[in-house]
């Protein structure tokens, strides 16, 4: 039941992700963060098979620090996200990853971009996407209440809005989430939602 969605809003960039590492009816751990820092300015979300989801992103992570390493200069998100489709179809070939990602970034010259590249190497540069069984639910609450020009907290209410709408319909609806955000300051955390009542009182 994994649940990993992200919007662009003005000037910034925010993903969600679920926090529950199962396999089969057994829940290991709630506290896995599928959000992973690709450099200073960009974001990956993945969801997946939780061994293709660590290593592709992992694998993905290094070669965009090597770029830099190498040539001096950060690849840009539509670069990096060209790249990662790349990798994907090259390994569509021979042996596939059972992974799709949202990818978000900052950059000085275009701003803040999302793109949407799932396991078949399928790229999209997008306003708003989501991956897992919580798509269902946040695509369309994100259709409702989405505008291009929203304010974080207009953003932040958006994705509690989506995070309620995953717990009050999936029949096994993960109870945490992590949130992070980039923007002209960088990538960082900005929250965690950890029970109904967090995300209530965020949305009062």
């Amino acid at each position: 039941m994994e649940c990993v969605f992200g919007l662009v809003g003005e000037g910034f960039a925010i993903v969600a992700a679920d926090t529950s590492a199962v396999h089969s009816i057994l829940l290991h751990k709630n506290n896995e963060d599928k959000i992973m820092l690709l450099d200073s300015h960009k974001l990956v979300a993945a969801s997946g098979e939780p061994g293709d989801r660590v290593q592709f992103t992992e694998y993905v992570q290094k070669n965009v620090s090597l770029y830099k390493f190498r040539n001096g200069i950060p690849l840009t998100t539509a670069a990096a996200a060209n790249f990662t489709r790349g990798e994907l179809a090259t390994a569509l070939r021979k042996n596939p990853y059972s992974v799709n990602i949202l990818m978000a970034g900052y950059d000085n010259e275009s701003g803040a971009s999302l793109y949407y590249i799932d396991y078949i190497a399928t790229l999209h540069k997008v306003d708003k996407g989501a991956f897992g069984y919580g798509s269902y639910f946040s695509l369309s609450t994100m259709d409702r209440h989405y505008r291009p020009d929203m304010s974080v907290e207009e953003a932040i209410e958006l994705v509690d809005k989506c995070i309620l709408e995953i717990r009050s319909r999936l029949v096994v609806a993960p109870p945490n989430f992590v949130i992070k955000i980039v923007d002209k300051d960088g990538a960082r955390d900005y929250a965690w939602r950890q029970s109904v009542q967090d995300v209530t009182t965020a949305a009062v």
